[in-house]
This record gives C-alpha cells, sequence and structure tokens, in this order.
C-alpha cells in the first residue's frame, strides 16, 4: 500500500489506491490500517492525541477532535480550523530570490496575433471576433445574430477562429453608482481590449439599459463599432444590422495571420477546481513548474482564487519584494475577508462536498495545495479583480475562488489561455480562450479520455518527476498558444457562461 508523505515533519500520509483494514504501508514498518480508507485520504503515521495538531505540507491542517492511533484516517470530520494567519502580520521579503535552478523551454517564443500596443500589450492566441453587450436584454438577439453569422458569414472568413457573444448579466437592474461597482464595470471595460479579438471592436446594446454603451466602449463607442437595437425595425432589422457590422469586423480579423512572439508577449492564467487531495502532489506542481519556466523565459503568468488561498497567504507574502505590492495584497485579501463576513460566511464554507470526498479536510489543505500551480518565482504585482497586468512575470490576480467567476475575471484580465487543474472532474470551459485540462490522477483520465488533456497521475503511481511533467505541459502550453493543438473544450466547443463578479446589490 502506497502513500505519500509530503515533508518530514507532516505526521499523515495520502494513499495513492484506496486501502483495506490491516493492508501494511510501504515504506512505514509497523504501520497497518486501522480501518477502510479511501483512495487520496489521509492516515496518520503515527498516534494523534485529541487536540495535538495533524500536519501536512509542513503545516497544521488542524486539531485533532479526539484520539487517533497510527493507521487512522483523517477526514473533514477529524479536525478542528486553526486560527486563519493575521493579515496584520504579513511583510514583503525584500531578501527572496527566484530560484534559478528551473529548466528552459524548447522555444522563446509562440505563434500568436499581434496586437497593437494601443490595444493590448499582449498577443492573441486566437483570432476572434467578440459582440460585445451592454445588457443581459440583448443576449437572445444577439445569439440569433452569432448563428446566421457562423453559417452564412464565417465560412468566408478561413483566418477567423471563431465569433461569440459576450453576454453577461450586468447592465441593468443593478445599483451603477453602488460601492464596489467598478468591480464588474472595469472587467467588462478591459474585456473590449482581450488579446483575443484582435483590436476589432463591436458591441450590442439595448438603448435603455444603465451601463451605457459610453460607458463601457469609452472612446471607442462610435457608429461603426455600436449596433443599438432600439434604433432598429424590428427582429429582421436587428440581425440586419448586426450581421452588417460584423461583415466588416471579419473582413479585417481575416486578415491577420500567426508569427512569431516572444514569450513576453504570452498572458496565461492559472485555476483549479474539483480539486483533490493528490492536487497539491501531483497536478498543481507540475503546472507551477510550467508556470516556472515560462515567466523565467519572459511570460507573465496569474493565478488567483483569494476565499482558496486565505490560509496560505504567508507563503505568498513571502515571495512579494515590494512594500507597496505586498500592501496591495493585503488590501485585496482584507476586501474579501469583510465581503465574507458580511454574508455571515465563514472560511468553513469551503471545502467542498467533491473536495472532501476527494480527501481535502480543511481550507488550509486545500490552500496549500492550490498555491503549489503558482510555482516558486516571485510575484511582481497584485491586481484588482479584472485588472489588466502592468508588469510581467507571476501575478497574482485577486478574485473569487468559484471557477466560473474566477475564470470569467482572468479572461477579463487578458489570459490568452487558461489552465485548469482538476482531481474530481469538471468540463469547464471559455468560448474566449483555449482551456487546457490537466488531471491529477489516472483514474480520471481513464474515465474521461477526451475531456482531459493531459495527466499527471504518473508523478503519483510512475514516478514522474515534477520538472518532467512540467516541462511535458510547458511544451503543450506553447502548442495551444501558437495554435498547433486543440484542447478537448475548444475541439467539442464546451463553454461555461460568462459568470462576471459583481459584488453589489440589484435593483
Amino acid at each position: 500500500m502506497k502513500v505519500i508523505q509530503l515533508t518530514p515533519q507532516d505526521n499523515v500520509a495520502v494513499l495513492v489506491e484506496a486501502g483495506h483494514r490491516g493492508d501494511a504501508v510501504d515504506g512505514h514498518p509497523g504501520l497497518v490500517l486501522q480501518e477502510d480508507i479511501p483512495q487520496s485520504h489521509k492516515v496518520t503515521l503515527a498516534d494523534v492525541a485529541q487536540g495535538e495538531p495533524i500536519r501536512r505540507y509542513g503545516v497544521v491542517l488542524g486539531y485533532a477532535l479526539r484520539d487517533y492511533p497510527k493507521g487512522s484516517w483523517i477526514n473533514e470530520t477529524s479536525l478542528r480550523l486553526p486560527k486563519s494567519p493575521a493579515l496584520d502580520a504579513l511583510r514583503a521579503n525584500p531578501d527572496f530570490k527566484s530560484p534559478t535552478d528551473i529548466r528552459e523551454p524548447k522555444q522563446d517564443f509562440f505563434m500568436g496575433y499581434a496586437n497593437d500596443p494601443a490595444f493590448s500589450p499582449f498577443a492573441g492566441t486566437r483570432n476572434i471576433l467578440a459582440i460585445h453587450t451592454t445588457v443581459q436584454c440583448v443576449i437572445g438577439i444577439v445569439n440569433a445574430a452569432i448563428a446566421k453569422i457562423k453559417q452564412d458569414l464565417l465560412p468566408q472568413f478561413p483566418h477567423v477562429d471563431d465569433v461569440i457573444a459576450i453576454n453577461h448579466q450586468y447592465g441593468c437592474g443593478v445599483a451603477i453608482n453602488a460601492e464596489n461597482a467598478e468591480i464588474p464595470i472595469h472587467a467588462l471595460q478591459n474585456l473590449v481590449h482581450h488579446p483575443n479579438f484582435g483590436g476589432e471592436i463591436m458591441c450590442v446594446s439595448l438603448g435603455c439599459e444603465k451601463l451605457q454603451p459610453t460607458m463601457l466602449l469609452q472612446e471607442h463607442c462610435t457608429a461603426d463599432n455600436l449596433v443599438i437595437l432600439q434604433a432598429q425595425h424590428g427582429f429582421k432589422g436587428m440581425i440586419d444590422a448586426i450581421v452588417k457590422m460584423a461583415a466588416v469586423k471579419l473582413a479585417k480579423l481575416d486578415q491577420r495571420r500567426r508569427t512569431p512572439q516572444p514569450l513576453s508577449k504570452l498572458l496565461i492564467g492559472l485555476q483549479c477546481g474539483g480539486s483533490d487531495a493528490f492536487s497539491g502532489v501531483s497536478g498543481n506542481p507540475s503546472v507551477g513548474y510550467a508556470a516556472d519556466m515560462l515567466v523565467r523565459a519572459g511570460a507573465t503568468v496569474m493565478f488567483s482564487e483569494v476565499s482558496e488561498v486565505r490560509d496560505g497567504v504567508p507563503f505568498i507574502a513571502n515571495r512579494i519584494t515590494s512594500p507597496a505590492t505586498c500592501e496591495t495584497f493585503k488590501q485585496q485579501v482584507s476586501w474579501y475577508d469583510d465581503y465574507l463576513a458580511k454574508g455571515k460566511v465563514d472560511r468553513s464554507a469551503n471545502p467542498s462536498p467533491g473536495n472532501k470526498k476527494g480527501g481535502l479536510s480543511t481550507i488550509v489543505e486545500k490552500s496549500m495545495g492550490s498555491i503549489a500551480k503558482s510555482g516558486s518565482q516571485e510575484i511582481q504585482e497584485v491586481l484588482v479583480p479584472g485588472g489588466i497586468p502592468t508588469k510581467r512575470g507571476m501575478i497574482f490576480a485577486a478574485t473569487p475562488a468559484s471557477d466560473l467567476v474566477c475564470g470569467t475575471m482572468q479572461m477579463c484580465s487578458g489570459a490568452t489561455l487558461q489552465v485548469f487543474v482538476t482531481g474530481r472532474g469538471t468540463p469547464y470551459g471559455l468560448a474566449a480562450l483555449p482551456v487546457l485540462k490537466v488531471c491529477t490522477r489516472n483514474e480520471l483520465k481513464a474515465k474521461w479520455p477526451d475531456v482531459i488533456d493531459i495527466n499527471t497521475g504518473s508523478v503519483l503511481t510512475a514516478g514522474t518527476s515534477i520538472q518532467d511533467m512540467g516541462e511535458s505541459i510547458c511544451d503543450t502550453i506553447l502548442s495551444v498558444a501558437s495554435g498547433t493543438t486543440k484542447p478537448f473544450t475548444e475541439q467539442y466547443g464546451i463553454y461555461n457562461d460568462i459568470c462576471l463578479f459583481n459584488p453589489t446589490p440589484n435593483t
């Protein structure tokens, strides 16, 4: 029976496969399971008395609620949470040095779409016509128009990858001037400049909404870029106006070609969802190493999920050398603490039922696994939700932990590709950018062979190193970014709705 102990300080290890009472544990003489224990769940390596700490990753996951003899099963019912790390104690670490013993990518470029720097500082990985919307009211018309565009127009423009709608729940029936309304508004404004949209701006408005086109498009609010439905004559007039404008935009996008782009023009986002206890062993550390490779080569990589990394904030602050950046980090985390407190929600709301089934017992354990995907390099910048990076390197983009909201807000920040790690499985995808799906264990890849793109399970079962797996992931990222490889989400059109983060009241 194989188990994985992450640090010598740990008094628990996770089972690589499900175990049964009486099974002997490899590498731990005299250790026998006291009960049946599911795959990826924890077993005590020594006797633990009530009130004593349970350690994994070298940190305290919680305190034992009763005595646990050696060989016992530890799960979400076994622990009392420790106190959350105090934000006041966080300090920048000016002495932090990024590790340099990182492999180099096989190439220092990707084949991408150059953008005018006034539109976006990053290059696109796809060439897409995005039809933006100011309000939910127009979505039915926009969807009908896009169906016609894809049928009648898109085949005439073979160098355009897709036509998509930026459909969202914002725009009207909202407190447009409320505190924090800048979060959804700025996110949508930034999304207009997404690198995959090639500088061609097109928007459909109803006409009477609170989020007026001038607010969304700003200096780009011109007749060439805007269709107002209330100014059209009937359904046919609406569709014809949208199709007519799309034809002009498609003709321009069709002239674009992929060219070699330095990795400094690449912006990717990292996420994890449907996590399990292997996420911090195989999937996330492998993606983290790929991120290290890309960052060392000049790329920009974002990780997020404030409420999910909350219990690991000292480890993040330790990689921030700038006091100003560390202060921004503290402010963003503090904002989320207050946001959750107003809703009378505490951190025990996380992990999810699926996380617990996958062996994650507390939010501390989930935090440590989540942070692993960010690698080891210095954190250069902390972004507000939906903010666009102004620096290159590893970036912390403050977003909620929800897969769909985090993904949307990373997209608004300009991510042109996402790497999504899962242990339990999720078919999540976005139409605006390719989403590369990475799983933590062999069983999930076997169950979902045409959903999961990369399987890191051999790290658990076959001794594959994090470095080798990370390098393979890096190779695949650059192939996807260059359009050579399409992940399954893109092949099958597995696209989730846009879920904008809006912490303001509806009216």
